[in-house]
């Protein structure tokens, strides 16, 4: 998922260390305390949560401009993990310098609400293209908002976020051709 960031919610993070993720690196895992804020430069980090029967579900991608785990600086725990599946550079603010930068500035808080709408849209979304019973259905509604398909290495990765299998996907692009 692409996330198109307004540039003054990056102003936040203008003199921020930057850190290096490596793919397969998690940066946070489901219970951990919250500390930091991340913007990502590039690169993409996946939330994921695991369910108990052991299906790996992406819950969201966070790709170059996006800030990762909006949530989180809200809660003293993260709720998933934040796991690159990309090499990413990400720029890193304690969670309480975050909201200090935030509250102090009309705009920023502005901007930062319209982020979070935006995000709740785009999970509602998913949640209910996970609902859909076929994964004919699933792919088409998730066509409604990504015009074209994941490039062919990344396909598994879109069955994670249809909640399908990739077999599954794959019988129904083989369909589709």
């Amino acid at each position: 998922m692409i996330m198109i960031m307004s540039p003054c919610l990056n102003d936040l993070f203008h003199d921020c260390p930057s850190i290096i993720a490596h793919a397969g690196e998690y940066l946070f895992h489901s219970g951990d305390q919250v500390a930091s804020m991340y913007l990502v430069e590039s690169g993409q980090i996946d939330l994921v949560r695991v369910s108990p029967s052991g299906t790996r579900l992406i819950l969201n991608r966070a790709n170059a401009g996006a800030i990762l785990a909006e949530a989180s600086a809200y809660s003293p725990i993260y709720h998933c993990d934040g796991q690159a599946s990309t090499k990413a550079t990400l720029l890193r603010l304690p969670v309480a310098d975050f909201l200090d930068r935030l509250h102090a500035s009309a705009p920023l808080t502005r901007a930062w609400a319209a982020q979070l709408a935006r995000t709740l849209q785009k999970s509602r979304m998913q949640s209910e293209i996970r609902t859909l019973k076929t994964v004919a259905e699933r792919l088409d509604a998730w066509l409604v908002d990504n015009p074209a398909l994941p490039p062919k290495g990344q396909l598994q990765d879109l069955a994670h976020i249809l909640g399908v299998s990739r077999e599954a996907l794959y019988r129904e692009l083989a369909k589709r051709r």
